[in-house]
């Protein structure tokens, strides 16, 4: 797999409770943060090691092979570090479509997913 891209940045809460959010996204309705596009498929939790490591599968149909790996360690305060970074088998997707989906990752989790948090 290629790191097609990768944003670190930081979310108010611990990683534990930033781990429950990606492991299980919808668990709060009243605090929807995963609003997919028409183009998007909800991600299946590939693999997860409480609280620093949770991978999900492609969240594009178009690119089925696509992987998105989160890596979350303490931001030495009350919050988290977390990276995440796009992962897919060559050949790398056309330059159009490698921004959108970077581009969309970066929207969801620190847009949206740091917003339910409240910032």
């Amino acid at each position: 797999m290629l790191d097609a891209g990768s944003r670190t940045r930081t979310q108010p809460p611990p990683p534990a409770i930033v781990f429950e959010a990606l492991t299980e996204p919808n668990r709060d309705p009243a605090r929807p943060w995963l609003q997919l596009l028409d183009d998007e498929q909800s991600p299946q939790v590939l693999r997860a090691e409480h609280p620093h490591l949770v991978i999900w599968s492609s969240l594009w149909p178009k690119r089925p092979d696509a992987q998105v790996r989160f890596d979350l360690q303490s931001d030495g305060r009350e919050g988290t570090q977390l990276r995440w970074t796009l992962l897919v088998a060559e050949p790398l997707p056309d330059p159009s479509l490698l921004g959108h989906l970077r581009k969309r990752l970066n929207e969801l989790i620190n847009a949206n997913l740091r917003y339910t948090f409240g910032q």
